[in-house]
């Protein structure tokens, strides 16, 4: 029996080095320097800083490989604690809010050629994909 294993990104994460800024939003305060993967939907940034899933934050990054910096509004989807083997730092799940598709674009074209990351854990199991599956056999 074949388990169908679930895909639940829009984008393919790119794993490169990402210059940027992360700042919170109620404060703005200083978050986050460096980006350790970035797709045209976001990005993970390293951060010890105390932010909370949900937070409003406003990140300008350098688009890798490239001299165009992009300034956006983004939202803390992920919060990283390191506590995991896996997990490279301690760092925040971001999600761009204010791309458009132009830019989204560009960012996909100039991340194509750089690989994604290897995964961290087993992929997921999409046990109703599967039951269908099984069904039409």
């Amino acid at each position: 029996m074949t388990l169908v294993h679930a895909s639940q990104r829009a984008a393919v994460r790119r794993a490169v080095p990402v210059e940027c800024q992360v700042v919170r939003e109620r404060d703005f305060k200083l978050v986050g320097r460096w980006g350790l993967d970035i797709s045209s939907d976001g990005m993970l940034v390293v951060s010890d800083a105390r932010v909370l899933t949900g937070e409003d934050v406003i990140v300008s990054f350098r688009v890798p490989r490239t001299h165009h910096w992009i300034d956006c509004e983004a939202t803390v989807v992920r919060v990283v604690h390191g506590r995991r083997p896996t997990d490279r730092a301690r760092g925040l799940g971001l999600e761009f809010q204010t791309l458009d598709a132009d830019t989204r674009w560009a960012i996909r074209s100039t991340l194509r050629s750089i690989p994604p990351p290897l995964p961290a854990r087993e992929p997921r199991v999409d046990y109703a994909a599967t039951i269908a599956m099984l069904a039409l056999s």
